[in-house]
């Protein structure tokens, strides 16, 4: 019974990312190349994909702040924290890099700054929300695999 509502609660809280437009189905296809032998390929790739993208909106941060700002390396970077966060289904950061990566681009420096305070709390807030998610998955241990995509087109 414990299993069941946990398995609830998780599926609960998986559902809530894709409402909340956190996620996209990107995700759902990542989820689907976890299997027997890399049962926690998603954490694996998030937890990169975190180390990674933290790293890249700390140098971004560092190169705004040198004047001039190299602008053609600051779309460079947010150029691949956009690929990284739309390839493994971060919706919503990808969206606030994409108007972040606009404002740059016409040269709109403090409409870009804050935006980019934007896309950075963006960035805290879907690793806020995911870290607990995946906590529950290793709490549910190996019924993970039977809680996951329940609810995506196609089914099982």
């Amino acid at each position: 019974m414990e299993s069941r509502t946990l398995r609830d609660q998780i599926a609960a809280m998986r559902q809530s990312f894709f409402d909340e437009g956190i996620l996209d189905s990107q995700f759902t296809q990542l989820e689907q190349l976890e299997d027997r032998d890399n049962p926690n390929f998603v954490e694996e790739v998030l937890t990169l994909y975190f180390r990674d993208s933290t790293n890249l909106l700390a140098t971004v941060e560092k190169t705004m702040e040198t004047e001039p700002t190299d602008v053609a390396k600051v779309d460079r970077i947010l150029h691949q924290l956009k690929g990284s966060s739309a390839s493994i289904g971060a919706n919503k950061v990808r969206n606030e890099v994409i108007k972040t990566r606009e404002l740059w681009q016409q040269g709109n420096q403090e409409g870009a700054k804050a935006a980019f305070m934007e896309l950075r709390q963006e960035h805290d807030t879907f690793k806020a929300k995911l870290e607990p998610y995946f906590q529950q998955l290793r709490q549910a241990g190996p019924v993970q695999a039977a809680m996951r995509p329940q609810g995506q087109q196609g089914g099982h």
